[in-house]
């Protein structure tokens, strides 16, 4: 997966939002005021921040190089992915909606309610 499509997917998702908060060249995906992406178009090769499970994040860094502790980021809940090709795309993209997932999860009942059925079979 390319940072492009990375990209594409993350604004796919209910209510996200692209963000600079830390300046134009470090892109921030929210939904609801809540991280769940983080990224930099000037970064070669090209990687993204995701939340991830503890121990599913361990996992991960175990089964692929490309996924490491996230720069600058609790590096229990984040990683850093690359989006060099060496990781499955469908991997990316479950990460991605996992990362998604987990802040969304975390919101207020009254908000998911308000948004069922835009997530799929999880809200």
């Amino acid at each position: 997966m390319d940072l492009t499509t990375a990209i594409e997917l993350c604004l796919s998702l209910p209510c996200a939002e692209e963000t600079t908060p830390f300046g134009p060249d470090t892109l921030v995906y929210k939904t609801h005021g809540k991280v769940f992406a983080i990224t930099s178009p000037e970064n070669h090769p090209p990687f993204i921040n995701l939340k991830c499970d503890p121990e599913r994040s361990a996992l991960l860094r175990d089964q692929y190089e490309g996924i490491t502790p996230a720069y600058h980021m609790n590096k229990k809940h984040w990683n850093s992915v690359l989006l060099d090709g060496s990781i499955p795309s469908h991997t990316i993209a479950g990460l991605i909606r996992h990362s998604f997932d987990l802040i969304w999860n975390g919101l207020p009942r009254k908000i998911r309610e308000s948004h069922t059925g835009e997530q799929g079979d999880s809200r």
